[in-house]
């Protein structure tokens, strides 16, 4: 497996770069071979042949992977897991955390609203018995 030189985006996660744990393996590759059994069986023509041969030998010569490497990878994959879940707990935490500061927020609000309500009901009456009075005077 070739060295990654820059860091990869996985969706909103970014694997660091790093170098392969082990020799990489290569497998020893026959185009020639490789291109004549195509034109034979499959009757490409050379072009189509040979290019299809110099494709599998690059890939083949970019290496396969290790088991140590298919242990790294799983070891990330458990590692970003076990981050994410600790995420997810924190998320669900600061999410009860907001609801409750809503249900307090609310309270505040309705008890203040109870509070202004009746502020009003006061001055209205006292509104109303001043009118009344000043009928009453004004009628002697």
């Amino acid at each position: 497996m070739p060295a990654r030189t820059e860091p990869v985006t996985l969706g909103i996660l970014r694997m660091p770069a790093r170098e392969p744990a082990g020799p990489v393996n290569v497998i020893a590759f026959d185009t020639l071979k490789f291109a004549r059994k195509l034109r034979e069986n499959a009757h490409l023509t050379p072009e189509q042949a040979e290019g299809m041969a110099d494709a599998m030998s690059e890939v083949f010569a970019s290496g396969i992977p290790t088991k140590t490497d298919v242990a790294d990878v799983r070891h990330d994959i458990e590692a970003f897991r076990v981050t994410t879940q600790a995420d997810i707990v924190a998320v669900r935490h600061d999410i009860d955390a907001l609801r409750l500061s809503t249900k307090a927020d609310i309270a505040t609000a309705k008890s203040d609203i109870i509070k202004w309500m009746f502020g009003m009901i006061g001055f209205q009456t006292v509104a109303i018995l001043g009118a009344v009075v000043a009928l009453v005077r004004s009628l002697h």
